[in-house]
């Protein structure tokens, strides 16, 4: 297989994470005969400084005629001033609004070597392997009206919009159900439907993409109750399909269950054109250039790159075992509790993916 591929490492370690990544993949195409083409363009802080844009058009036009797109990550102290008109984050949300990518893709899934890494007892995070999948383009990031205005008598107030149309939430729901026929069956629903009528609209079209899917089976959660649940029992979800903020800070929740940020990665799909993966970490600024910086997030991503971007799936299974065969062996960043570098996690996985 031929494909390009676009990096856009960004900011803090997302260099650092994005060229790891690479690397696995070169080892990968030289496995299995396949021919990646790699081309780097500035995103997110980065290219505020250099372009005075967070995504300048030549970034968005090589992303848009790409394979797929893999990214570090973007931000960082130096553009967190709330008064700047440009921030790193517009980049990123413009980048996937462009590509059209509305579900992002986050597996959660323990390994046992790490199990003990976990905040939560290990007898609770043995077994666990989900897949969220986050609307991505609709609700409250992006819906209108969006502002802030001075009132008549002082101070100020701030609107922001939760909108959703039953389309942006079918199709949504449509992949989550697609990828539980293919793991255990079972899909959970998060809303607000108590509360807000947008999750009453995401309730009622998730019904009737269930109507779909008979060998399926689908729950209803609110999102305080899935949130207790992700601590309790873990273990008990399968796929998990809720809306763009939920989806935002349940997968945060979610990802501390693995045991560190550094390990979980993402991919955000849509209906043609490329996927944008990455993982799911931040910048980290207060690490960038030290080489100590944990790979395997990227790496993943890699993988998910190749399962879902260019339709891989054995090149992902070897990507993932790998990685948790280096895991295993001792290859550990230091928020994993290890002392190994940046370059000797990805040196590690590189040996076990060239076989």
């Amino acid at each position: 297989m031929k494909a390009k591929i676009v990096l856009l490492p960004g900011d803090g370690i997302g260099p650092e994470v994005t060229y790891a990544a690479r690397d696995v993949l070169v080892a990968v195409a030289g496995r299995f005969g396949h021919r990646f083409e790699f081309e780097s363009f500035d995103v997110g802080g980065v290219a505020i400084d250099a372009h005075g844009d967070p995504l300048p058009e030549a970034t968005f036009s090589a992303a848009r005629h790409s394979d797929a797109v893999l990214l570090g990550a973007v931000g960082g102290p130096r553009w967190e001033d709330p008064r700047i008109k440009r921030r790193p984050e517009q980049g990123l949300l413009s980048l996937r609004s462009g590509l059209q990518v509305y579900a992002n893709l986050r597996p959660v899934k323990v390994w046992a070597s790490l199990a003990d890494l976990s905040p939560l007892k290990r007898e609770r995070v043995l077994g666990v392997d989900m897949m969220v999948v986050r609307e991505l383009t609709g609700g409250i990031y992006f819906g209108a009206p969006k502002f802030r205005e001075a009132l008549s008598g002082g101070g100020q107030r701030a609107v922001d919009t939760l909108e959703y149309t039953d389309g942006e939430v079918r199709r949504v729901a449509k992949m989550a159900f697609e990828l539980a026929r293919g793991r255990r069956h079972k899909v959970t629903s998060v809303d607000k439907a108590n509360v807000l009528e947008s999750s009453r609209l995401w309730r009622q079209v998730v019904n009737e993409v269930a109507v779909e899917y008979p060998g399926l089976v689908l729950e209803h959660r609110l999102v305080d109750s899935a949130a207790m649940q992700l601590i309790m029992q873990a273990e008990t979800f399968d796929v998990i399909v809720t809306e763009n903020m939920f989806g935002d800070i349940l997968t945060d929740e979610a990802a501390v269950i693995a045991g560190s940020l550094g390990l979980l990665p993402s991919a955000s799909l849509g209906d043609k054109g490329p996927g944008l993966f990455e993982p799911i970490h931040g910048s980290a600024p207060d690490i960038a250039g030290k080489g100590i910086a944990n790979p395997i997030g990227a790496i993943l991503s890699a993988a998910m790159l190749c399962r879902y971007g260019l339709h891989l799936p054995e090149e992902a299974q070897v990507i993932e075992a790998a990685c948790e065969r280096a895991v295993a062996a001792g290859a550990r960043t230091g928020d994993l509790g290890g002392k190994a570098t940046t370059v000797d996690v990805t040196r590690a996985v590189v040996e076990l993916v060239g076989g």
